[in-house]
Parts: structure tokens; C-alpha cells; sequence
């Protein structure tokens, strides 16, 4: 599947169920440099994050319902990415030097010991994922490597290269898949045994950098969000290659969460939005942009087929597409605008009068809401029991959201 992006025009509000909306919690502010990651700590009223100001800090909601760092520790280096094991108290946080630093965190949260060290990138540590059944440290690198380690010993188990920088992992314990997304817009599928793997797939679709992967271990669905503004729902399970489109951001997708009990889908990007996906709805692919040397509706030359210009002594247009159909257009013949839900265009998009005579209400109606977080995300966590919604921002300044509403 080809990945394509039509103009989007701006639309505010909250799309469908306008009055169901989240409800801001607190501001957690400290940091003195931008937040790297940040994850809420289950079951509980409190957060973790690391930042360039080399700090870890752990917040935990006080009496007069503000949140305070419990913990405040300076690290060697700046750490990148968290990940927090809430049976084990077990922290594991990745460093810009490419060391993971494994922490045992204290029951009451006030302090923090360091249980080891491991050497797991030569630089920059991107994404991580601790799998408490195989004992292992699965973690991501700027070294375009994926690696994984034993925790117990700290040795190295196994190793797999790409070809660009590694920015996303998401893993699923059960199977064993790990899927790795890179800057080059690519995601690669393994299948993780003991010391060794087998590599699976490329899943190609993305126009730009994936940034983040989320994982529906129910329904075998992999969520992807990237820097060309597109979340592409990947259907691992069906083996059939199918993957569709969402399209409702006007910036860079940064952060997916999953909601597995309401079937909806959280995307941050740096627009300062996050948008509700509806997962649980029938959707459709995108189809196939059709190329040709003339409009397929008026036979208007493109500005490439000289000599159909050169035959009709007149100029030649540009060539658009219609966002249902995929036929080959000039601009004339493709100038109504609709939004399309089912195919994932939540906004206007560019339609042929042909398929815009025929689009009905139902295709029309909305599978997505909007809501405004007033800061550009650049992560997100959630509390699927709690229903709680974590967003870090670029401003340094990390939101609590009460999203009950949404997933109830």
C-alpha cells in the first residue's frame, strides 16, 4: 500500500459527541530542559519521567492534590526512554550514551537503588520493552540496531540491523514479534527465539520517520505514527496485508496509546491535539492512486505528455487524484472536498463529482473526535484502569487527562 497525504483543511472542535471530552487533572512542571519520556506508574497517583537535564524524577500526587518529585536524581547522561515493571518495581531507563541503567524502586517511591548497568548501544537508546517472562531487555538505537539483553547477566542475547536509525519498538510477549520502526519510514517484523531471529516482513506505507508503534494484542493490530502526519493501522493478524489510513493531524505524529477495553486509539502529534480514534468501526483501505498521461474524466493533457500538448496547442495541468476512487485528474474535475471517516479522512479531502454524488451520510459521519491539549505533544502514556491519559509536551510541561468520557 502506497502511503498518500491530501491537503487538509482545518477543522476545530471535537468532531463526533462534541460534549464528551477530557478533563484536565493536573500540570505536572520542573524539569528546566525538554522532557525525553514519561509513563504514569500503575494503580497509582503518580508519574516517572526523564529529561536533558539528566534528571529522573518521580511524582507522586500529595494531600493538597498537587504532584511533587518523591524521587529527583541526577544520571550520568540524559535519559531518552523509561520503562517501569510495576510487578517488580523494576525501572529501566535508556541514556543518550546508549547505557540502559536497570533501578529497584522502593515501596513507598522515595527511593531508588541501581541494580545494574548494561552497555546497549553505542549511542542514543530510543525505545525499550522488559519482558518479565523471558527475563529480557528488548531496547532500540541512533546505532541502527535492535538488541536484546538478558537482565539477569547483563549479556548480550541477540542483535538485528536495519538500515537507518531505530525510532519505535513495540513487542508482543506471547508470539514473540517484535516490530521495529526506523527513520526511514520502514517497520520490520521478527520473530524473537532464545539468541537468534527470524525475520519476517517490511511493512512499507509511511512517507516519513515512524515515531512511535502501539500494539492490540487481542485483535493482532499494530498502530503506527510517523512524521508525515499518518497513522496506518497495520492488520498483523489477518496475514493479509490489509492496513488502513487515519488521517487527522496537520503535524508530526509523536505518541500512540490503546484503549484494548473501548477499542479506541489515542494520537498525539505537535498540531497540540489528540485525537480519539474509534477502532471498534468498519473501515476501508485506501484505494490505489492511478497514474496515466491524461485527466480520466476530461482527457486533459498532464504537463508531461508533450505531444498530446503539442496536438491540442495548449497547456498541460497538474495531476491530482480523487481521495475515494483514486482516478488520475486535473484540477477542475477534482475540486469538490468531503471528508470520507471509513477511509480514515476525518477532514476534507479532495473527491471527484462522481464519488461525491455518491458518498452517503453514513460514509460521512465522523469515526474520530478531536480535543485540544494546548501544548505539542511529543509522548503519551495511558492508565487503562484509571482511564487516565498522560501527554508530555514540548513546553516542558507534562498533563494528567481524565478521558473517562471517551473510552466509557
Amino acid at each position: 500500500m502506497a502511503s498518500r497525504r491530501g491537503g487538509l483543511s482545518k477543522r476545530d472542535g471535537a468532531g463526533a459527541g462534541g460534549t464528551r471530552k477530557p478533563e484536565l487533572i493536573n500540570n505536572l512542571s520542573g524539569h528546566v530542559a525538554p522532557i525525553n519520556d514519561a509513563v504514569i506508574i500503575p494503580k497509582e497517583d503518580g508519574v516517572i519521567s526523564v529529561s536533558e537535564d539528566r534528571t529522573v524524577r518521580i511524582w507522586l500526587k500529595r494531600d493538597s492534590g498537587q504532584y511533587w518529585p518523591s524521587i529527583c536524581q541526577t544520571l550520568e547522561t540524559p535519559g531518552t526512554t523509561v520503562f517501569f515493571n510495576e510487578e517488580t518495581r523494576r525501572l529501566f531507563i535508556g541514556m543518550t550514551s546508549g547505557v540502559i541503567s536497570e533501578y529497584e524502586i522502593a515501596d513507598d517511591y522515595n527511593s531508588m537503588k541501581l541494580r545494574r548497568e548494561i552497555v546497549a548501544h553505542q549511542t542514543r537508546v530510543t525505545a525499550m520493552f522488559f519482558s518479565l517472562v523471558g527475563e529480557l531487555v528488548l531496547s532500540t538505537g541512533r546505532d541502527k540496531c535492535l538488541n536484546w539483553h538478558c537482565v539477569q547477566t547483563g549479556r548480550r542475547v541477540g542483535t538485528f540491523t536495519t538500515n537507518a536509525w531505530c525510532t519505535a519498538l513495540a513487542y508482543d510477549e506471547p508470539s514473540n514479534y517484535a516490530f521495529v520502526g526506523d527513520y526511514s519510514g520502514n517497520i520490520s517484523v521478527l520473530k524473537i527465539t532464545d539468541n537468534t531471529f527470524k525475520f519476517v516482513n517490511t511493512l512499507k506505507g509511511h512517507g516519513g520517520s515512524v515515531q512511535c508503534l502501539c500494539w492490540d494484542a487481542e485483535r493482532k493490530l499494530l498502530f503506527s505514527g510517523s512524521f508525515d502526519q499518518i497513522v496506518i493501522v497495520w492488520d498483523i493478524g489477518s496475514q493479509k496485508g490489509t492496513a488502513y489510513e487515519l488521517q487527522g493531524h496537520r503535524d508530526k505524529v509523536t505518541a500512540l496509546c490503546y484503549s484494548p477495553t473501548s477499542r479506541q486509539l489515542f494520537s498525539g502529534a505537535e498540531d497540540s491535539t489528540v485525537v480519539c480514534w474509534n477502532m471498534d468501526a468498519t473501515r476501508k483501505e485506501t484505494p490505489e492512486w492511478k497514474d496515466n498521461d491524461v485527466c480520466e474524466n476530461c482527457e486533459s493533457p498532464f504537463f508531461w505528455n508533450f505531444k498530446q500538448m503539442y496536438q491540442l496547442k495548449t497547456m498541460g495541468c497538474r495531476q491530482h487524484h480523487c481521495r475515494r476512487c483514486g482516478k488520475a485528474l486535473c484540477d477542475s474535475c477534482s475540486r469538490r472536498r468531503t471528508t470520507i471517516p471509513v477511509l480514515g479522512f476525518e477532514f476534507d479531502v479532495r473527491v471527484c463529482q462522481q464519488c461525491l454524488d455518491s458518498i452517503t451520510e453514513e460514509e460521512r459521519a465522523p469515526l474520530a473526535t478531536f480535543h485540544p491539549v494546548k501544548h505539542a505533544v511529543i509522548g503519551m502514556d495511558f492508565d487503562p484502569v484509571k482511564n487516565v491519559l498522560l501527554t508530555v509536551g514540548i513546553d516542558k510541561v507534562m498533563k494528567l487527562w481524565d478521558v473517562s468520557s471517551l473510552v466509557s
